[in-house]
């Protein structure tokens, strides 16, 4: 089945610790939706959501994941806890699952973890997506996690994507 990853799961590196059978199929661009990062987490910082918005596009991974891992993907990203799937047609993949976060889960006033938002640049880095999309992420402001065992275990997964390692 494929999967359309746009937060923190752009990169196979990370996806595949949570779905060893990912495969990266290629990218693409899904239109007339926008990316935030509103959607509350269990840690209440913001994570990523993409919303309907007919003046902006999304930027994605396509993943190829085996169907039996999809119920620990689900788990990973807290569907029936703020996110739930949704398919959509991705232009040269066909139909994609994805995750977007529940109403009652949205909050604008939200901002994401520093190591959340570099685990989504440096996929978006190394899938060379454009220049402006790149830079308004980067404008995103962050919080820092207090809890620093997590941040430390995710920005050494950040150097592993940046290093290609």
């Amino acid at each position: 089945m494929k999967y359309a990853a746009y937060g923190s799961n752009l990169h196979q590196i990370r996806l595949i610790y949570r779905v060893p059978s990912a495969q990266f199929l290629g990218k693409a661009i899904i239109t007339n939706r926008a990316l935030r990062f509103h959607k509350r987490s269990k840690d209440k910082s913001g994570k990523c959501n993409i919303v309907i918005d007919t003046n902006n596009n999304v930027y994605v991974a396509v993943y190829e994941i085996h169907e039996s891992e999809k119920p620990a993907l689900d788990n990973a990203e807290g569907v029936g806890y703020g996110y739930r799937t949704i398919t959509l047609e991705v232009n040269g993949y066909g139909e994609c699952f994805t995750y977007v976060a529940e109403q009652s889960h949205i909050d604008d006033s939200l901002i994401p973890y520093s190591w959340y938002k570099e685990l989504v640049l440096a996929g978006c880095e190394k899938l060379n997506f454009p220049d402006d999309y790149i830079d308004f992420i980067r404008a995103v402001p962050v919080t820092e996690d207090s809890n620093e065992k997590r941040h430390a275990e995710n920005m050494e997964l950040v150097e592993q994507i940046r290093s290609g390692t």
